[in-house]
C-alpha cells in the first residue's frame, strides 16, 4: 500500500481509502460482511474510511461504528452531511442550524466522539460560504472534527470558499472530493489544477465509474452489476454514450491485457497516477469485490499505458458529463433563468 500526504495535514493516508457507501440498504452489504471487509481493508494497510450520513440514512455510519469499534485510533475517519435526510425541509443542507444537529447525529452512529474529516457532501446554493465555514470552524475548535472538506463542488465554488475562509479569518477546506475515473476526466481541466494550487487533498469517488471499469461489463455480454438494477439508464447501451463507454471499455481491455493487468489494476492505477489525487475510494459490496480491488494497491501504470489511456478517452473529457453533479442550478431549473 502505498500513503500520501492529505493536502496539507500533514496526515499520511493510504492510496486506496474505504467508501462505506454499500454498507447497509443501498448495497444489501450486511454488518458481518462489514466488519470483514473493514478488517480486510485495514489488514492490507487502508487506514482511510470514508461514509456519509445520507448512505442508506445512517446505516452505513452504524454499521462502520460497530466495525471500528476498539480500535478508532488507527483510522482516519471520514463522513458527510449535506444531502436531504428525510422529508423536513431544514434537515439537509450546510446551514449551521442544520450541520451542528447532524454533526452529532453522525457522531452517535459512528459511536466516537469526533471524525477526522467532515464534508460537506453538496454544493449548497441556499446558504453562504460564511455561514457554513464559520459553523465548521466552531466545530473543528469544539473538537468534533479535526478537518474538513467539501464534495463535488465545482472549481469556481471551491475558489469562493477558499477566499471567503481568508475573508472572514476562518478555517478552511482542506479537501475535495470529486468524481474521477478513466471514462470521467472532466475535473482535469478545472478542479484539480485548482485544488493542487491552494494545496489540497483529492479523495476520489467512482474510480471504477459505477462497475464500468470492473472488467464485469464488456461487449456481448448482459449487463448485471449492481447499479444496472436501480439505474438502468446509466447502463442501457442504445443510448450513445453508454455506447461510447462500452466502446471505451473494449479499448481499454487490450490495454491492459498488453500491460498484464485487470481493468481494475488499469482504472485504479490510473486514477491515483495522478500528481493532484491523494487517494481512490473503492465501495466493495463483499469481501471478494475488495480484495479485487486491493490487488491494484500498488500498482504503477508506465508512461506508455498511460498514453494510451489519453487516446481512448482524452484528458479533461466527460463521456457523461450529465453525472457531473456540480451544474449550476441555473441550467437545471428554468425558472431560476427567468426575470
Amino acid at each position: 500500500m502505498q500513503y500520501r500526504t492529505l493536502g496539507r495535514t500533514g496526515v499520511q493516508v493510504s492510496s486506496l481509502a474505504l467508501g462505506a457507501m454499500n454498507f447497509g440498504r443501498i448495497g444489501n452489504t450486511a454488518q458481518d460482511e462489514a466488519t470483514a471487509i473493514v478488517d480486510a481493508a485495514l489488514e492490507a494497510g487502508i487506514n482511510l474510511i470514508d461514509t456519509a450520513d445520507m448512505y442508506s440514512t445512517g446505516q452505513s455510519e452504524e454499521m462502520v461504528g460497530k466495525a471500528i469499534a476498539g480500535r478508532r485510533d488507527d483510522i482516519v475517519l471520514a463522513t458527510k452531511a449535506s444531502m436531504p435526510m428525510g422529508d423536513e425541509r431544514n434537515h439537509q443542507g450546510a446551514s449551521r442550524r442544520w450541520l451542528v444537529t447532524e454533526l452529532d447525529n453522525s457522531l452517535r452512529r459512528l459511536g466516537v466522539d469526533h471524525v477526522d474529516l467532515y464534508q460537506i457532501h453538496r454544493w449548497d446554493p441556499n446558504t453562504d460560504d460564511e455561514e457554513t465555514l464559520s459553523a465548521l470552524t466552531d466545530l473543528q475548535r469544539a473538537g468534533k472534527i479535526r478537518y474538513f472538506g467539501s464534495s463535488t463542488f465545482p472549481a469556481y465554488r471551491i475558489v469562493q470558499a477558499q477566499w471567503a475562509a481568508r475573508e472572514h479569518h476562518l478555517s478552511r477546506y482542506v479537501t475535495e472530493q470529486p468524481g474521477y475515473s478513466i471514462m470521467q476526466r472532466g475535473i482535469e481541466a478545472h478542479v484539480l489544477p485548482v485544488t493542487e494550487q491552494y494545496g489540497m487533498g483529492v479523495l476520489v469517488w467512482s474510480p471504477l465509474d459505477s462497475g464500468w471499469l470492473s472488467g464485469a461489463i464488456r461487449e456481448g455480454r448482459e449487463i448485471t452489476t449492481s447499479r444496472s438494477t436501480f439505474m438502468p439508464q446509466r447502463f442501457d447501451p442504445a443510448i450513445p454514450a453508454n455506447r461510447a463507454k462500452l466502446d471505451a471499455v473494449e479499448r481499454l481491455a487490450e490495454v491492459a491485457a498488453e500491460a498484464d493487468l485487470t481493468m481494475i489494476q488499469l482504472a485504479l492505477g490510473f486514477v491515483t497516477a495522478h500528481p493532484g489525487v491523494t487517494s481512490a475510494i473503492i465501495g466493495p459490496r463483499t469481501l471478494d469485490h475488495l480484495r479485487s480491488n486491493l490487488a491494484a494497491a500498488d500498482t504503477v501504470l508506465s508512461a506508455d499505458v498511460l498514453d494510451a489511456i489519453d487516446t481512448i478517452v482524452a484528458p479533461g473529457v466527460d463521456l457523461s458529463p450529465e453525472l457531473k453533479y456540480d451544474t449550476p442550478p441555473a441550467l437545471l431549473d428554468p425558472a431560476l433563468r427567468r426575470r
